[in-house]
């Protein structure tokens, strides 16, 4: 009867300890980030209109993106999602609506990077691929390599049949009064109008574009929890205005304005002064605080005040392995949003509005 009882005890016990993983490997909440830029961005220098266009804009790549995470989708997936949504958009300095150079080019730069295997893929100084976050992901997935730059970068997403366009599709009138009027600042000449331009005060010349005296860092970037556990970033930018000599910024740079690390805990994607996010290393360093302990927020904050201790400004979002996220800065706005499997979307602009 004791051995009876004994064994029925342990059968119980086996059957209790069995059940033990599947209550721990319940499914994580998808959550979704984003970013599209920070910099001296207040309520002063816009108007109701410019407020309510980027709130729409960014709700819309929110819901690119969640509607991939909602139906089960990869991470992956969802911040490319997010992120092409804000490179077709004028209002964001990514893709469409990118600074021009100051030889009077749109050259930009995007990077992707998948958490769970630490693989990621960049490029630098694209002038045809519509979609740059695109050509990122596809070095990653069908390419040996990490980062691609220049007329090699844009025939490789060309062979991939990534859609190519003419340079002309990326402009916009504002993009190129902003150069103007900073080359005419520094002294240097004014290139000529790029071929296949439109001409001045056509169709981009809507009241929701923002002043060209707006100081801000236009990158666009994207983290996100899938319900699998993935993590994943991905960051797009046009760089600065008036930029020379191939100048490359954080956003391609593996570390520094863009990283996933399931393994530490986090993914990143950064908006700033480039220089010295890449000195900061930024992007890795939050995961590298996060491994340790840090939630996002934290973290997050963390890495602004080291970045401004020597004279950078920016901002970023990060995403933890749980689904939480983070949001700081050191400017007064960055344009950032979220949404979850067990939040609604919400959207802010300023410093001191929520989602923070």
């Amino acid at each position: 009867m004791r051995e009876h009882t004994m064994n029925a005890a342990i059968a119980a016990a086996v059957l209790l300890l069995s059940a033990l993983p599947a209550i721990a490997q319940e499914p994580p909440r998808w959550s979704l980030a984003i970013h599209g830029g920070a910099g001296v961005i207040e309520r002063a220098g816009m108007t109701p209109e410019q407020d309510a266009a980027y709130r729409v804009a960014l709700n819309r790549a929110l819901e690119a993106g969640a509607a991939v995470l909602r139906d089960g989708g990869a991470a992956m997936d969802a911040v490319q999602a997010a992120v092409e949504v804000m490179e077709d958009d004028p209002l964001f300095n990514a893709g469409r609506g990118a600074v021009f150079t100051a030889a009077g080019r749109n050259e930009l730069d995007a990077a992707v990077m998948d958490g769970t295997d630490l693989r990621a893929g960049s490029v630098a100084g694209l002038t045809r691929t519509r979609h740059p976050i695109a050509a990122a992901r596809a070095v990653m997935e069908r390419s040996p390599h990490v980062m691609l730059a220049g007329e090699g970068a844009d025939a490789f997403a060309a062979s991939v049949g990534l859609e190519q366009v003419d340079p002309a599709w990326f402009f916009t009138e504002r993009r190129w009064q902003s150069l103007a009027q900073i080359l005419r600042q520094r002294g240097d000449p004014i290139p000529p109008r790029p071929a296949g331009a439109p001409a001045p005060g056509g169709a981009m010349a809507e009241a929701a574009q923002p002043p060209l005296n707006e100081r801000k860092y236009g990158t666009v970037g994207a983290v996100a929890l899938d319900v699998q556990g993935r993590l994943a970033a991905a960051t797009s930018t046009g760089g600065t205005t008036g930029k020379r000599w191939g100048r490359i910024g954080d956003a391609p740079v593996i570390g520094a304005g863009t990283y996933a690390s399931n393994t530490d805990g986090c993914a990143v994607s950064a908006t700033g002064a480039g220089e010295y996010f890449i000195r900061s290393t930024v992007a890795r360093d939050i995961c590298v605080r996060t491994r340790e302990g840090a939630t996002p927020q934290q973290a997050a904050e963390a890495e602004i005040a080291d970045v401004g201790s020597i004279g950078g400004d920016g901002g970023v979002i990060v995403m933890g392995r749980d689904g939480t996220f983070g949001f700081a800065m050191n400017t007064s706005g960055m344009y950032r949003g979220a949404v979850g499997q067990d939040r609604p979307a919400t959207v802010a602009i300023y410093g001191d509005e929520a989602p923070r």
